[in-house]
């Protein structure tokens, strides 16, 4: 995922912005400076304590102009910092931290509780908040009590120019299924192999997670072929997606899924659940499909598409015009770079 997440500071160094990375990785984080010349990495190389690595990082004597948090976890240790230094802070996330908890472990779990004091101290102390979608937003506006005209939505970008459709599509002889994601329960893969299983297709999915074994064995003995590729990395997933027919995103939930976009990017015609994440950026039948997250509605939406290929041409290249007008990476630069001119006049 490196090359996908440096491409914005890449862009905003070649604006003349310095960049400072600070990591909780030990001193092997030093070699991601050979990816962007001029960036400077701060990392644990001592192999401290946690606790202790934390302490030095606010006390630390960075050249930073502005702090910026990447996602909420960790952010109160940024927000620290530049207070020391007297400098702005930026909470930036792509997701709340809370919603995947109470997800996960229930609403009245330690866990949630955590993520919702984590969040209300770094939001409610923040300078400026960045979050990738309106419904965020509003979420950090209303729970948290933050001043809406604090709050910026700058959405997650795509490389339009290396996400493309291919020049010459192959013909597969199957109509093939791309998936990209973590192999976990939030992802909802057990209703969509359920759903497919007997349908005459090839699946590919992408990715690595803790239930890819039980997936395997589940998947095994159907019409469908289903494919575990594992982790590739996001240099080569443009020429794979490339190779697919269309793109599912079955989820139970998503922030705002990059995989999602990428795919539409290419020029996919994508599947998704009426979801969190995922509704907000796919209108059914216009830039793609919607359906339920039980296998039936799954099923019905993989039907719509596998017999209906003018609608699949059509949602395609609605999907990579929506994609090129709201989530181009020039258009994600800009967002950023007019946040830091408000913050440093």
């Amino acid at each position: 995922m490196l090359d996908r997440e440096l491409a914005l500071y890449r862009q905003l160094q070649s604006r003349g912005v310095g960049i400072e990375f600070v990591t909780y990785g030990d001193r092997g984080d030093l070699t991601f400076a050979d990816a962007i010349p001029g960036l400077q990495i701060y990392a644990n190389i001592e192999g401290v304590k946690l606790s202790s690595y934390e302490r030095k990082v606010v006390g630390s004597s960075l050249m930073a102009d502005v702090y910026k948090s990447n996602q909420i976890a960790g952010a109160d240790i940024g927000l620290l910092a530049a207070r020391k230094a007297k400098k702005k802070f930026i909470a930036r996330c792509g997701y709340l931290l809370s919603e995947i908890q109470y997800n996960k472990y229930g609403p009245k779990s330690k866990q949630a509780k955590h993520a919702d004091k984590l969040e209300n101290k770094v939001f409610s102390e923040a300078d400026q908040v960045a979050v990738t979608t309106q419904r965020i937003a509003d979420v950090v506006a209303n729970k948290y009590g933050v001043k809406p005209e604090t709050i910026n939505v700058i959405p997650n970008y795509v490389e339009t120019d290396r996400f493309s459709p291919a020049s010459n599509r192959q013909v597969n002889p199957k109509l093939r299924i791309g998936f990209v994601g973590r192999l976990d329960n939030e992802k909802n893969l057990f209703q969509f192999i359920r759903a497919i299983i007997d349908f005459d297709v090839e699946v590919w999915l992408v990715g690595y997670g803790p239930q890819q074994d039980q997936l395997e064995e589940f998947s095994e003995g159907g019409r469908a072929q289903v494919k575990f590729l594992g982790a590739v990395p996001n240099k080569d997933l443009p020429g794979l997606l490339q190779q697919c027919d269309l793109f599912a995103l079955p989820s139970l939930y998503e922030g705002h899924p990059k995989a999602l976009i990428e795919a539409m990017a290419c020029g996919l015609p994508v599947l998704g659940t009426r979801v969190t994440g995922i509704q907000e950026i796919i209108s059914d039948g216009q830039n793609g499909v919607l359906c339920e997250t039980d296998a039936a509605s799954l099923r019905e939406g993989v039907r719509r598409l596998l017999d209906d290929e003018e609608l699949r041409t059509r949602v395609g290249k609605a999907g990579r015009e929506y994609v090129q007008t709201h989530f181009a990476l020039d258009r994600v630069v800009d967002l950023e770079m007019n946040l830091l001119k408000r913050l440093t006049g």
